[in-house]
């Protein structure tokens, strides 16, 4: 979701204490708020996507996802990721993580810039997160940050299948796009390509 302009400086805790009685959620960023606006379909298609196979591939683990009502605490910062992965739900508190081992943000023209260096350089600082991904709603790419001895990138395309190494799971690009409609998928799926295993 995007980031609308910033409103008057404020100090954590009366952020934290705003965000249990406000029914818009707001982004803290080095004392500043951003509400977060709404999400186009296929942003919402991707994100759900994704959560419906993580979930059902952790409900019988100790890991669990979730949605983008959860916020991530990186220092004195808040962001709210479109997907995480948690490992350790006491690490923060009902409504913040500090540990998460996957962070997933959908891309839009308007996130993109943000999603790509000021979040990807705050989320890579947390010790427990093993991978970043970053997924294009308006064309069809995947990118996955690994850590390694470095954070390493590498970016999947249809026909493609993900590898989400922190929790060991195999995913086509397909069903993360599933039902998304861009230029890359309505080729992918014009009659003339014929019927896709990678979309089942």
């Amino acid at each position: 979701m995007a980031l609308n302009q910033p409103l008057h400086f404020i100090s954590e805790k009366d952020y934290l204490a705003g965000e249990l009685m406000s029914t818009v959620k707001y982004e803290y960023i080095h004392g500043d708020v951003y509400a977060m606006a709404g999400a186009s379909k296929n942003h919402d298609k991707i994100a759900g996507n994704i959560f419906a196979k993580f979930h059902l591939h952790l409900e019988k683990t100790v890991c669990m996802p979730f949605s983008s009502d959860v916020k991530v605490k990186v220092e004195n910062d808040y962001f709210y990721p479109d997907v995480t992965v948690v490992c350790d739900e006491n690490s923060g508190d009902s409504y913040y993580t500090e540990s998460p081992i996957i962070i997933v943000e959908v891309l839009s023209k308007s996130t993109r810039r943000i999603d790509q260096t000021l979040k990807r350089q705050a989320y890579q600082t947390l010790p427990s997160l093993k991978e970043y991904v970053l997924i294009e709603q308006d064309s069809v790419d995947v990118e996955i940050c690994r850590r390694a001895n470095h954070w390493q990138s590498e970016h999947y395309y249809l026909g493609d299948v993900v590898y989400f190494a922190a929790i060991d799971l195999h995913l086509p690009v397909g069903a993360i796009y599933a039902r998304v409609v861009n230029p890359d998928m309505q080729e992918f799926l014009a009659p003339s390509h014929g019927k896709s295993n990678d979309n089942e």
